[in-house]
C-alpha cells in the first residue's frame, strides 16, 4: 500500500477530485479526513469508503473560515495523532457568474480558491513541522498558468495558488515539508443535473477536441497525481507543478 500509516486531510472531499482522492487514498492505506461544507454528500462519501474497509472521517468545514481550519486540524490530530498530507482541493469556477468583473464575485473566487489554501496551510504547517515531514498538494488549474478572456478572477485565484505553493516549498523545505501544485485542464463537469450542465459539457468537449489526447480529463486522472505526490515516491519533488491537461499546453 502506497500510503500505509499516513493521515490525509482533503478539502472539498465530498465530490469530484476530492472524493476520488479520498477513495483512492483509503484503498492505498491512508486514514482520510474529508472536509467539506456539504454535509450530506460528505457523509455519503465517508460511508462508501468505510463500507469498503477504509479508515475515514467526515468533518464539516467552511474552507474560508480560519477557525474551521484550526478545528479541522485539531480534530484530525486528536483522532489519528498526526497529519501527513494536506490536499487543498476545494474550489469554485466562474462559469455561472454573469458579471466576471463584479467585486463580490472577485472576492468570492479569491476567498474560496486562494485564501482557503493559505488558511489550510497555516493550520497544518505547525503539526507537520512538529513531526518533521509532510506533503501539501494544492489544486490550481492550467488557468493558473495561462490567460484567457472572461475569467479574470478565476485566473488570479489559481495563479495565486501556484505562486503560494512555490513559496511554501522554499520556506518549509528545510523542515521536511514538500508543497506542489496540480493544474487540471479540460475536465468533465464535477456536478450532474441542472440546465447549465449540457452547455458546459458541450463547451468542454470542444476544448477537449483540441487536446492531443482528444478527451476530457476525469477525477481519477487528477486523484492519481495526488496519490503520487502524497506518497514517498515523490520524496524529492517540491515547489513544482504537475499539469494534467491531455497535452493542451504542449501546443
Amino acid at each position: 500500500m502506497r500510503l500505509k500509516n499516513k493521515v490525509a486531510v482533503i478539502s472539498g472531499g465530498s465530490s469530484g477530485f476530492g472524493a476520488e482522492a479520498a477513495r483512492i487514498f483509503a484503498q492505498e492505506g491512508a486514514a482520510v479526513v474529508i472536509a467539506d461544507v456539504s454535509e450530506a454528500s460528505g457523509q455519503q462519501v465517508a460511508q462508501d469508503i468505510s463500507a469498503n474497509g477504509g479508515t475515514v472521517e467526515y468533518f464539516k468545514a467552511d474552507v474560508t473560515s480560519p477557525d474551521d481550519w484550526s478545528a479541522l486540524v485539531e480534530f484530525t490530530c486528536k483522532r489519528f495523532d498526526k497529519l501527513d498530507v494536506l490536499i487543498n482541493n476545494a474550489g469554485i469556477s466562474n462559469l455561472g457568474m454573469m458579471d466576471t468583473n463584479s467585486l463580490d464575485n472577485w472576492k468570492q473566487l479569491m476567498d474560496v480558491n486562494a485564501s482557503s489554501v493559505f488558511y489550510g496551510t497555516r493550520a497544518a504547517i505547525p503539526k507537520m513541522v512538529e513531526k518533521g515531514s509532510g506533503s501539501i498538494i494544492n489544486v490550481s488549474s492550467v488557468y493558473g498558468i495561462l490567460g484567457s478572456r472572461g475569467h479574470p478572477g478565476y485566473h488570479a485565484s489559481k495563479g495565486a495558488v501556484r505562486a503560494f505553493t512555490k513559496a511554501t516549498a522554499v520556506e518549509f523545505g528545510p523542515k521536511g515539508i514538500r508543497a506542489n501544485s496540480i493544474h487540471p485542464g479540460v475536465m468533465q463537469p464535477m456536478t450532474a443535473g441542472g440546465a447549465q450542465d449540457e452547455m458546459i459539457l458541450k463547451m468542454r468537449a470542444q476544448f477537449a477536441d483540441r487536446t492531443p489526447l482528444g478527451r476530457m480529463g476525469t477525477p481519477a486522472d487528477v486523484a492519481n497525481a495526488m496519490l503520487f505526490l502524497a506518497s514517498d515516491e515523490s520524496s524529492y519533488i517540491t515547489g513544482t507543478e504537475i499539469v494534467i491537461d491531455g497535452g493542451l499546453m504542449a501546443q
